[in-house]
């Protein structure tokens, strides 16, 4: 089993920026990726970002790109989402992803281990 936590969230201004955090423990060598999906009330779990552990390569959603970065931390076994100029629209609570499976990665069926979620609310 691999166990994630997120911390990080809370209450911003539109235009502030907010650090995530996801701890990861357990069987770490499963981890092929790692991502963060956000999910605003009404609506499904979308893709944000992902790294790819063995590549180290990143991906973003088109509406995030130059806003947002994704990185690992290896000392600390964590992959923190780094988020700028933050919209009101974007928020949502925020999962953190990790594990692989054959689904795309840009999908939730893409990733075999789920955090509780943290929640990012946007002030106007």
């Amino acid at each position: 089993q691999v166990r994630l936590v997120e911390s990080g969230g809370g209450l911003v201004q539109a235009g502030d920026s907010l650090r995530l955090s996801c701890a990861v423990s357990g069987r770490t060598f499963e981890v092929v990726s790692m991502s963060w999906f956000r999910q605003a009330p009404g609506k499904e779990r979308a893709f944000v970002a992902t790294f790819r552990r063995f590549s180290s390569t990143t991906d973003y959603a088109d509406s995030v790109k130059g806003r947002f970065t994704i990185s690992r931390d290896n000392a600390k076994n964590t992959v923190n989402l780094e988020m700028n100029s933050l919209k009101p629209e974007e928020a949502a609570v925020y999962y953190c992803a990790a594990g692989r499976t054959t689904a795309s990665e840009y999908t939730t069926s893409g990733y075999n281990y789920w955090g509780q979620g943290t929640q990012v609310t946007v002030s106007s």
